[in-house]
């Protein structure tokens, strides 16, 4: 699995956290992506609830490839992970508090540009009111920092 995201941080890359902070592990990609942020050789963004306001942005970056981190239920164990291309979301069965606008973000971007587009799904724990993370998510988020940051220090 990481072997995949990693062919898809060739080029000019973008990577999208999405995620409400205020939802326990419903947080989790735009806290990865906060960690990582000028941590990497790639351009980082935290969308927080609004990934809809980067489309725009990233339409005029015109990255190579672009991976989206979000927390979802894919039916996995709290903390696992999965890398799947975007074809795969949008015919998918996730539960995400943004599953929606996820599946419109991915097809507005292919419909306004060339570009490689993954998701890196987090299996959340708990999506209740608070700004805690599991510890099974929090440990998947200091595994996938410690990958990104390595790729920063390999030559690309």
């Amino acid at each position: 699995m990481l072997e995949h995201l990693k062919s898809h941080l060739q080029g000019k890359v973008i990577i999208l956290g999405i995620g409400n902070t205020l939802r326990s592990d419903d947080g989790a990609g735009s806290i990865l992506a906060g960690r990582i942020q000028d941590k990497t050789p790639f351009l980082v963004w935290d969308a927080g609830l609004n990934p809809e306001n980067y489309l725009n942005r990233i339409i005029k970056e015109k990255p190579d490839n672009l991976v989206i981190i979000d927390a979802a239920d894919f039916g996995g164990k709290a903390g696992e992970f999965r890398v799947s291309e975007a074809d795969q979301i949008q015919t998918s069965n996730l539960f995400s508090t943004h599953n929606a606008s996820l599946s419109l973000l991915i097809n507005y971007l292919q419909s306004h540009i060339k570009t490689n587009i993954i998701v890196l799904i987090i299996q959340p724990k708990a999506i209740t009111l608070g700004d805690t993370l599991s510890p099974e998510v929090a440990a998947t988020i200091d595994s996938l920092y410690n990958f990104f940051y390595a790729q920063a220090k390999q030559p690309q």
